[in-house]
């Protein structure tokens, strides 16, 4: 498309420069005007004869409003769109501390995405993978990002008015860097520091000036979620038992006076004083819980509290729950999620039924600022990239007064990304399986542990017996792969899920077919089975293997996919030897199998034969093997 554009562009034409490509923009004279000017009231977008214009309020809105005219212009059909932003504040959280780094290009790829969109802020959650002078095993080997690449990122975003800003932990959540033995001196317990030391301050203060000198933002996380264990470890031993309240409240004064001195706008997570006023002291969604107002009067008040919530998809939910935290006195934000955490694909099912519901009540509640977050739990075999439709819906939401259109998110997804959203949605059902709730609402994730799981121990067997999860899977292959567009430039995203699915429709089931095989004596059939099925599923996890490895060092940065290789090595190892083992029975060298004697059990009482799904399991170490990997002395 020719276009020319009139007004002043000297804080735009940066960002129009990165998108005309994508965009197909070209400027010629003769070609279609676009008057670009300020607005006072939102953003608005108009097409009439020969000529269009943008008007914006926020530097942000004006991509937007380019897209738009891009999307809805290409036909020459006059128009006209006027949005007001129900948020001041939207964006995605990228989890870059589970081993899955995005690198420069990835980043701005996805800053490029998230332009069109017109979201405005990024948050890049952090916990050992960015430098700090003087401490070396700070992300060491992790993949960690250089000053100079935070503030590349930092000023790539600012050329579309996208704030980027840290997120990091400075009291728990760092297992990573309290594994090594020369930073013992801070360590509490497995993953919190050893607060309340003069030592642990300096530290805290070294991460604070590190992580905010890149960014031009004002903002910082300091985490502090999930600390059940503080106190618990080195701190009790030298200081004997004291609450963990008055434990978090002296140390988070400390944390705020750094910030402070710094100028720095601090955010926290709120889910340790809701657990910490609850009746177990653990519960962040508690019914019951009420804030004491002992408690409300000893927290900061000039620190933001951020309210996750990943899985209620009734209003009242998220209504009580936000009522809870009002009399903490603080800002509140909210933090919904696209469910990438600990599976191949993304659970669209909740994901996209829980952001509709949690971002209707944020604007009724008036809460200004959300993030969907996009966690890496147990090493992120999935991405950010196939998220796309749920952080479409996410700035829809944020440009619409209520629930927008689906038709209207599914037209602009294809739009910003070229896939369309029906190829999206077929990612939820590598875990929306047979047995699974309606909408995975449980977090079922069969397509991580059927993969992992071992075909002679059978681990998740008793989990899926007389599901078609074979059937299920090949299906699945079947129509990922005619959504494919091969020209589309993020088509490759579907290459690991397909090949994933050719993998699982032989393998979901082997398990349970080598049980009741053995169980009959039916060695020729074993035999079949070890000449013939292991084999080519062991190709199949090969083919699926080199797939994934593709991906992942187009997006990432190398470090972290050895835990991935690992894995896929244990899988295609463990076929071999059952191999091994199933012909060294059928001709008579062993006996017995003692892996197939022993009888199937349920893996957890989540499960479908209790409502909740067809299985969930966090750790990859425990869809392996029931044996021990590894053996912690001394956790703390």
């Amino acid at each position: 498309m020719n276009v020319h554009f009139e007004g002043d562009l000297t804080s735009l034409l940066p960002g129009i420069q990165l998108l005309s490509k994508e965009l197909g923009l070209s400027e010629a004279a003769g070609g279609l005007v676009i008057h670009v000017e300020p607005s006072s009231d939102g953003l608005e977008v108009s097409l009439e004869e020969g000529h269009a214009y943008i008007r914006y309020e926020k530097k942000h809105q004006f991509y937007r409003g380019l897209g738009l005219l891009v999307q809805h212009g290409r036909s020459g059909t006059p128009f006209h769109i006027r949005e007001k932003q129900q948020f001041d504040t939207i964006g995605p959280m990228f989890d870059l501390s589970r081993n899955a780094v995005l690198t420069l290009d990835s980043f701005k790829f996805m800053l490029n995405k998230m332009a069109l969109m017109g979201l405005n802020t990024v948050m890049l959650y952090l916990e050992d993978t960015y430098e700090i002078s003087g401490e070396p095993y700070f992300g060491y080997m992790r993949g960690r990002y250089s000053q100079a690449e935070l503030k590349e990122i930092d000023d790539y975003a600012d050329q579309f008015g996208i704030e980027a800003f840290p997120s990091i932990q400075t009291l728990a959540h760092l297992e990573e860097f309290l594994k090594w033995e020369p930073v013992k001196h801070y360590k509490d317990t497995k993953g919190a520091l050893l607060v309340g030391e003069e030592k642990t301050d300096r530290l805290v203060e070294h991460m604070i000036d590190a992580i905010s000198a890149p960014f031009r933002s004002r903002k910082i996380h300091i985490g502090m979620d999930e600390a059940e264990e503080l106190g618990r470890g080195k701190y009790l031993d030298k200081n004997g038992y004291v609450s963990r309240f008055d434990i978090m409240t002296d140390h988070l004064d400390r944390v705020l006076k750094v910030v402070r001195s710094r100028g720095l706008k601090p955010m926290m997570w709120s889910d340790m004083f809701l657990k910490l006023a609850s009746n177990g002291g653990d519960e962040y969604y508690d019914a019951q819980t009420q804030i004491p107002e002992e408690m409300a009067s000893r927290i900061p008040k000039d620190v933001d509290m951020v309210y996750w919530d990943y899985v209620h998809t009734e209003r009242e939910d998220y209504e009580n729950l936000i009522a809870k935290h009002r009399p903490l006195g603080c800002n509140l934000v909210f933090a919904g999620a696209v469910w990438v955490f600990n599976t191949f694909g993304v659970n669209y099912g909740l994901s996209l039924n829980a952001t509709d519901t949690a971002l209707q009540v944020c604007k009724k509640e008036g809460i200004r600022e959300v993030y969907a977050t996009m966690w890496g739990d147990d090493g992120m075999e999935s991405n950010p990239f196939i998220a796309l439709l749920g952080l479409q819906l996410y700035a829809e939401h944020a440009y619409s007064v209520d629930k927008p259109d689906w038709a209207q998110v599914a037209e602009r997804v294809k739009f910003c990304t070229g896939i369309e959203a029906d190829a999206y949605l077929q990612l939820k059902y590598l875990d929306e399986t047979p047995g699974s709730e309606p909408d995975n609402r449980k977090q079922s994730n069969p397509s991580k542990f059927l993969l992992y799981q071992d075909v002679l121990l059978g681990m998740f067997d008793k989990q899926i017996e007389g599901l078609a999860m074979s059937a299920h899977y090949a299906q699945l292959e079947k129509d990922i792969a005619s959504r494919r567009v091969g020209s589309a430039e993020l088509d490759y995203l579907f290459d690991v899920p397909e090949k994933l699915c050719r993998v699982l429709k032989m393998k979901s089931e082997i398990g349970i077919e080598l049980k009741r095989a053995y169980d009959a004596q039916d060695k020729d059939a074993l035999r079949r089975i070890a000449a013939d099925v292991l084999p080519a599923i062991s190709d199949a996890v090969r083919e699926l293997r080199a797939a994934h490895r593709t991906q992942w060092l187009r997006m990432y940065k190398p470090f972290g996919w050895e835990v991935i290789d690992i894995r896929y090595g244990g899988v295609v190892s463990r076929l071999d030897t059952a191999s091994v083992r199933l012909l060294d029975y059928a001709d008579g060298r062993i006996m017995r199998i003692e892996e197939l004697e022993q009888e199937r059990l349920l893996y957890s009482t989540t499960n479908r034969f209790t409502n909740k799904g067809v299985g969930w399991c966090s750790y990859y170490y425990r869809m392996a093997s029931p044996n021990v990997f590894f053996h912690v002395l001394n956790p703390f």
